[in-house]
């Protein structure tokens, strides 16, 4: 089941949300990133690659939530690291931060391997 067509049109919009994430010690912190769609798909990606603390959580603990304007978007985080998923990832983010600085980074080889695919949950 997708994500419904409003939480779909929000992370369209949205620059960035919080993801927030699991630790061992029952803290749950949240960490802002950005968020790409893709016609029903929803994508997120590491700018620090596997060094990442909320990409490490997230592979431990898939269940993450999404913080988006006023909504919690609960979603299940899923390696999406097949050719397809990345390069549909990238062409996302080069769609939605064409004008951003920081695009650059998002697109190094470093990162492409930190590709998931977030399912509602």
């Amino acid at each position: 089941m997708p994500f419904s067509r409003d939480d779909l049109d929000l992370l369209e919009r949205i620059e960035e949300v919080r993801i927030e994430t699991s630790r061992p010690d029952g803290r749950r912190p949240r960490t802002i990133i950005w968020v790409m769609t893709d016609g029903d798909d929803v994508f997120v990606r590491s700018v620090r690659g596997e060094r990442g603390r909320w990409y490490r959580a997230a592979l431990v603990d898939p269940q993450v939530t999404i913080h988006a304007d006023d909504r919690s978007i609960a979603a299940r985080a899923i390696p999406a690291t097949d050719g397809d998923s990345i390069a549909r990832c990238s062409a996302a983010l080069e769609r939605k931060y064409a004008a951003d600085s920081s695009l650059a980074s998002m697109l190094e080889p470093k990162t492409l391997g930190t590709t998931l695919r977030l399912e509602p949950a």
